[in-house]
């Protein structure tokens, strides 16, 4: 646990420190449990595309996104994955003061180590990250919702076993 709380307050300095700071959009917070029975702690960042993508005629369902880097920790597993994923977004306002959201994602990662445990072998320390995410956002900005995550080479090394993690994630926007 204390290493996972040092990984975290790491990776949270080096992005307050940085040009980039003054970028994000918004910084998110997950805890989650994976497929290999362990707990995740993610610290992501927010760059939001800037523009909608596609709106209904109507005005009130669009698609718009936002880019993602996180840092994510496998408590049980001694491992560390840095992420980035384009994420796309269909938000569904149906009130002011809330909006509930469907989101989907792929991008690329990096762990520290390919065997996580005597049975999880991952093949390559790149894998690839796809997400699929639900929530609700609120009028002042920040978020809550239930994201799952795959990890997986795709194939392009063996083995390819691959891992997941379901977490519960808090975005503050900026």
């Amino acid at each position: 646990m204390k290493k996972s709380v040092l990984v975290m307050a790491t990776a949270l300095s080096v992005l307050a420190l940085s040009p980039v700071a003054s970028a994000i959009d918004g910084l998110t917070l997950e805890i989650g449990h994976s497929s290999e029975s362990t707990t995740t702690y993610r610290l992501g960042a927010q760059f939001d595309f800037g523009r909608t993508l596609w709106q209904s005629q109507s005005g009130g369902v669009h698609l718009g996104g936002y880019w993602d880097t996180g840092v994510i920790r496998w408590s049980g597993l001694d491992a560390t994955t840095f992420a980035l994923a384009p994420v796309f977004v269909l938000s569904f306002p149906v009130q002011a003061s809330w909006t509930p959201y469907i989101e989907a994602g792929i991008g690329v990662s990096y762990f520290t180590k390919t065997d996580l445990d005597h049975d999880r072998d991952l093949g390559s320390k790149f894998q690839f990250e796809d997400r699929l995410g639900a929530g609700v956002r609120f009028a002042s900005g920040s978020e809550v919702g239930l994201r799952v995550y795959h990890y997986s080479n795709a194939g392009l090394k063996n083995p390819n076993n691959g891992i997941e993690t379901t977490a519960l994630h808090y975005r503050y926007s900026f």
